[in-house]
């Protein structure tokens, strides 16, 4: 569900017109059997929705959702006592949809090298990833806490939210589930002006912010040779990530406000982080989370001798889930290195201005073996970063010469309205300890809206998570 999109809010409010229409006719012959029909509805809202976006997406995710209650209803059923054993069963089936569309091509072709041209052109079905570990998620949180199985119906309106469903948050039983067995359908003025804000910055992050910067990676991308250009890419591409992930996020958020459900901020502005660890507690607040309770703590977490090898093992696996590439391994790879540092030297307190700084000095340098999948280009830009000599004025004047005409204004002031917007995600947490709170005021939202309907670029980026 591209929330960029119109087509995707014309659905949308055709799909809440019928239901509400057949609600009222329901209400009328049967006004006790009304919360049933609003579970079924919202079920029914999500599928139709979900298959707007393709024949593909719908029934992969059907296929785990319903493998991953019936499998769960099996062992509790026949084999309660020997759950565990029969989780290696079921973790892998659950697995096996993502294994195949997400890392066959990576797996047979690039590591064992059998070259099957057939596995080059499978495409990720949309969501793949969110939805698979929310799955698992359920699954084990559901034997660990010996916990009753819910309702088919409830079950499914957990694992197919419609604002969530394809690029998270990946949300936890006890949090959703609880939710979904008492929605109901309560148009709230209060409750949808708060949602209607988070829609208008999320909106104001994805179409205006995300897009246009997405633009200008191209330009500074082309160069393996000049740091200043390379550093300018891993710059564009960060905020780019950050605004266009983020963007969803906060649209999912004030989507499932409107509709009376609470769900997880999965981005708190990480850029105003001063160290990598908060950094890691701000971007990807699930992801994070999931890691932690299904891989870290499992492992030992932070408390035995072989803790640096368990970070770097969740945060090596965290890479592979973004993507199936040697570039994203390094990604991780070098994020988990920061936080081994980290830890490390803890003792050693920088002023926060200077922790900021290396903050995001790491992240924005660690963005590069994101975009870049090439390996030898990869490495290549990576030894320039760290060649002093070759951050020269001829350096300097080939990177400004790279735009031409008007660009450099237009690249200044997409920086500068970027720079706008995470100085009052900074005061928003710094003041008031409230994420985007300056940015939900009334008069900054309107303004929010007439940039984006200004600013937005005629052609549509699909967000880019999607593809993982």
């Amino acid at each position: 569900m591209n929330f960029a999109q119109l087509r995707f809010w014309g659905w949308l409010l055709v799909g809440l017109a019928v239901i509400g229409v057949t609600r009222r006719v329901w209400c009328r012959r049967r006004p006790a059997a009304l919360p049933q029909f609003d579970r079924v509805a919202l079920i029914g809202l999500g599928m139709f929705l979900l298959l707007c976006v393709s024949w593909l997406t719908f029934l992969i995710w059907v296929a785990v959702a319903l493998g991953s209650y019936a499998g769960l209803k099996w062992i509790l059923a026949y084999h309660p006592t020997a759950a565990r054993r029969y989780l290696l069963l079921l973790i892998p089936l659950q697995l096996a949809p993502l294994a195949y569309y997400k890392y066959a091509d990576f797996a047979c072709n690039r590591v064992l090298g059998l070259d099957w041209p057939s596995l080059h052109t499978l495409l990720i079905p949309v969501g793949l990833s969110f939805y698979t570990f929310q799955k698992i998620a359920f699954v084990l949180d559901t034997l660990a806490f010996k916990e009753p199985l819910p309702t088919l119906l409830d079950y499914l309106n957990f694992a197919g939210f419609f604002p969530q469903i394809v690029a998270g948050p990946i949300e936890r039983k006890r949090d959703l589930l609880p939710q979904m067995e008492r929605f109901g359908f309560r148009w709230e003025p209060g409750r949808v002006d708060t949602g209607d804000c988070w829609i208008a910055v999320g909106l104001f992050f994805k179409c205006c912010l995300a897009d246009n910067l997405a633009n200008w990676l191209g330009p500074f991308r082309a160069s393996a040779t000049n740091p200043f250009m390379i550093w300018m890419a891993n710059l564009v591409f960060g905020l780019r990530i950050y605004y266009d992930f983020a963007g969803y996020s906060l649209v999912a958020f004030g989507l499932a406000h409107c509709l009376g459900v609470r769900l997880t901020l999965n981005f708190v502005s990480p850029y105003c982080s001063t160290s990598i660890q908060e950094f890691w507690r701000r971007w990807h607040v699930t992801l994070s989370n999931w890691f932690r309770d299904y891989l870290y703590i499992p492992l030992g977490g932070g408390r035995t001798r072989r803790w640096a090898l368990n970070v770097a093992v969740v945060f090596v696996v965290s890479g592979l889930w973004h993507g199936a590439g040697w570039n994203f391994v390094l990604w991780g790879a070098l994020h988990g290195a920061f936080l081994v540092f980290h830890r490390l030297t803890k003792s050693f307190t920088l002023p926060k201005p200077l922790g900021w700084a290396t903050t995001m000095v790491g992240t924005f340098l660690a963005w590069l073996c994101f975009y870049e999948t090439h390996a030898r280009v990869l490495v290549a830009k990576l030894v320039v970063t760290f060649t002093p000599g070759a951050y020269s004025a001829a350096a300097w004047r080939a990177c400004v010469h790279t735009l031409e005409g008007g660009d450099p204004i237009v690249v200044g002031g997409l920086l500068l309205l970027a720079a706008v917007t995470l100085a009052l995600e900074w005061l928003s947490v710094r003041w008031r300890n409230e994420p985007y709170a300056l940015l939900r005021q009334p008069w900054v939202v309107g303004l929010l809206v007439v940039l984006t309907v200004f600013l937005a670029p005629g052609k549509n980026n699909a967000f880019i998570y999607f593809a993982f």
